[in-house]
């Protein structure tokens, strides 16, 4: 039977995790994939990552109700990548599964994963999407843009699909997570290391909250985490830059200098062109300067020791009075009831 560890970031789970937590617990015995094959979900670890709710008093509740259940506490907000990768180091199953908190994905889809890794002969699996993310039409759009860029100019591969719905071979996860330095972005990390990448169709779900937890801003810093973990591309598309614009301006330099030969005299003033020629070079120049800073900024943090993301043994003790007694129920407190459990209550 082949063990699944479950790895779940949460930092605004608090009306949400419960629900997961259930789906999970139902594949905690032994079940059988389409194909026939035998595996359990052995351990469910939920990372809390310090989110502005009451996810801690949920997830400590959880954890006692649930003997497959750990929780890891981080001592801040490190982020997605940060706390799915804090994860991978604690899991120890023999597949690691990574999903979202918000109940977009579908734990019935592992025994798919699982399926599809074994007869492929792949260490990662990546959901795809069969239907339209449950998100605005130009968030949808901004994702494939920036998904499009990235495999044009920083050549990701195309089996890249930026998911994190993923199965990954448990040893090959927790040896990643062991050398994963700050400012790794988990994606480019894994094309590092595994050879044989695939994906499976997946259905998405609603998201079991109101609001998303990533803005744009948080979107394109996560776009920007990707760039600065794709080595040296950055650097070589500043030079591709440069090399443009010289190319530019010897085309413009002969332009000119056969209009002089050839004595045409319909040239035009010139402060508008030159304008335009400043603010086009200058940004450049800019750009260029930010971009090697920034990749500057990523090998100081490396340099001085910045960890990726640091555990602590608790989460930040709440007042008492705050605290949920522990006779009471924080969960039924926390997350509103469904419409089964208010009849059953009534």
């Amino acid at each position: 039977m082949h063990s699944v560890s479950v790895v779940v970031p949460v930092y605004r789970g608090e009306q949400t995790i419960t629900a997961l937590v259930e789906e999970l617990d139902r594949l905690a015995g032994p079940n059988t994939t389409p194909d026939g094959t035998m595996f359990a979900v052995d351990e469910i670890i939920l990372v809390h990552d310090n989110g502005p709710d009451r996810s801690d008093v949920v997830l400590r509740e959880l954890e006692r109700r649930h003997p497959q259940v750990r929780a890891v506490w981080l001592s801040r907000n490190f982020g997605q990548d940060a706390a799915t990768i804090a994860g991978m180091a604690a899991a120890r199953g023999e597949w690691i599964v990574t999903m979202d908190e918000d109940g977009q994905h579908d734990p019935a889809f592992i025994a798919h994963f699982l399926d599809a890794a074994l007869n492929e002969r792949a260490d990662l699996v990546y959901s795809k999407p069969s239907n339209t993310r449950p998100h605005g039409f130009l968030r949808n759009l901004t994702s494939r843009g920036a998904k499009l860029v990235l495999a044009t100019l920083f050549a990701f591969p195309d089996s890249t699909r930026f998911e994190s719905f993923r199965l990954i071979r448990g040893d090959i996860g927790r040896q990643l997570a062991e050398v994963a330095a700050n400012g790794a972005y988990l994606d480019v990390a894994l094309t590092w290391v595994v050879g044989n990448t695939i994906s499976v169709p997946v259905v998405l779900r609603a998201e079991g909250r109101d609001e998303s937890g990533y803005n744009y801003r948080r979107l394109f810093s996560l776009f920007w985490k990707m760039v600065l973990c794709s080595g040296t591309r950055g650097l070589r598309v500043v030079s591709l830059l440069g090399v443009s614009l010289a190319l530019g301006g010897l085309i413009m330099a002969a332009v000119i200098i056969y209009q002089k030969l050839a004595g045409h005299n319909n040239d035009p003033e010139g402060w508008a062109s030159m304008i335009v020629v400043l603010l086009l070079c200058s940004g450049a120049t800019l750009f260029s300067l930010g971009l090697i800073a920034e990749y500057l900024g990523v090998a100081l943090h490396i340099l001085v020791g910045k960890p990726l993301y640091l555990t602590v043994d608790s989460p930040t003790p709440r007042p008492d009075n705050i605290e949920a007694p522990e006779h009471s129920d924080p969960i039924s407190a926390a997350v509103p009831a469904t419409a089964a459990e208010k009849g059953q209550r009534a």
